[in-house]
């Protein structure tokens, strides 16, 4: 069979199977960035007796569910506005904003630039630079940004790259973007992977920014994408109740909504998934600097991106080799700024984490 060459999304599973015969069940993917423990177990055990939810409408304005995100969140339900999945949320700011012109921090998640062209806007973008780790120069943003641009789109910590902004250096870059009327949309879905939430989450900013939006879900911490649960949390009380006007009802599900008032009180499932992916991370991470050809990036999510530096040997290869060993990478040639010799990988449980650690060394070799 001829190598394929594809930058593969993690929920390609289906595309994979039929290329390479492979069934999807018996892929572990090291590119969805999925927790490796599954759903709440709390969750699943109490939803399977809740199931008659299906039969009745969820309470049009999630009371419920938006006071337990906010407790799970140290917010108030004020703040809190819930959707079908982030991507839904996505949408409708950048409609409810409506900006012409947007800053991107890139490489970053394709789906911001496909959603504001979708709206007639432009996209521009601010390179995260190799030699600086990908971490964001906030100086030089703060210098790139003008009154030319409505919307400032940051992923934090952010996909393929696993950096991060302090919430010191988002504060600042709030106070220039509030300066020349540009609206900040930051997506923390990543952040509860951070072992420094504190030091990371833009969320003790919302009440003192009204240009300021974060979206999270409970596609990755939480292992749930098929349920399609996101929320925004917002300060700007006039920009939430216009959106909650215009925004179709009981988008998300009776079965989500219950599913959410579940998951996010799971505090031994919370505890148990941050234990593990700060122990893998760290394990997995001296592992892969020790392998000779690879340039390992400090992650703060829980995924790592490498460059392989050794000739002769790219991310195209990489991904074959192990997909034939029924394990799945992200090939991030696909984002913006990067080519074939970068690849992610989230952190899995200790045993097919050593899997691909082993394949790894032995491509490189």
């Amino acid at each position: 069979m001829a190598r394929q060459t594809d930058a593969f999304h993690g929920s390609d599973l289906e595309k994979i199977e039929q290329i390479y015969g492979i069934k999807k069940e018996d892929i572990v993917s090291f590119s969805a960035n999925v927790n490796p423990l599954g759903a709440s177990p709390l969750m699943k055990r109490e939803l399977a007796l809740r199931l008659d939810v299906i039969s009745s409408y969820p309470d049009r304005d999630y009371t419920r569910l938006r006071q337990v995100i906010a407790d799970h969140c140290k917010t108030v339900p004020e703040y809190i506005l819930v959707g079908n999945g982030s991507t839904e949320l996505i949408t409708l700011f950048i409609r409810s904003i409506a900006p012409k012109k947007a800053m991107l921090i890139g490489p970053t998640y394709s789906e911001y630039e496909r959603e504001l062209s979708l709206d007639g806007g432009r996209s521009a973008y601010f390179a995260l630079k190799e030699e600086d780790g990908f971490i964001l120069d906030t100086p030089s943003l703060l210098s790139t940004l003008d009154n030319s641009y409505d919307m400032l789109i940051i992923c934090n910590p952010n996909n393929p790259t696993s950096s991060a902004v302090t919430v010191d250096n988002m504060s600042l870059i709030l106070d220039r973007c509030r300066a020349l009327g540009i609206f900040v949309l930051v997506d923390e879905t990543y952040m509860e992977f951070a072992k420094e939430q504190d030091k990371y989450s833009a969320i003790p900013l919302v009440a003192e920014y009204d240009n300021l939006c974060l979206l999270r879900g409970v596609s990755k911490f939480f292992a749930a994408p098929g349920l399609r649960l996101g929320y925004a949390i917002c300060g700007n009380m006039r920009l939430m109740k216009e959106i909650a006007k215009n925004k179709d009802p009981w988008t998300v599900s009776s079965v989500a909504e219950t599913a959410g008032q579940l998951m996010f009180t799971d505090s031994k499932y919370i505890e148990d998934t941050k234990n593990l992916i700060f122990s893998e991370r760290d394990r997995v991470c001296r592992a892969l600097r020790e392998i000779p050809g690879l340039k390992v990036y400090d992650p703060i999510a829980n995924f790592v991106l490498c460059r392989i530096t050794k000739e002769n040997v790219d991310a195209d290869i990489l991904f074959d080799k192990a997909i034939r060993q029924n394990m799945m990478i992200r090939n991030c040639s696909s984002f913006t700024f990067l080519d074939n010799k970068y690849f992610r990988i989230c952190f899995m449980n200790p045993s097919d984490n050593d899997r691909l650690l082993a394949l790894i060394r032995d491509v490189m070799s």
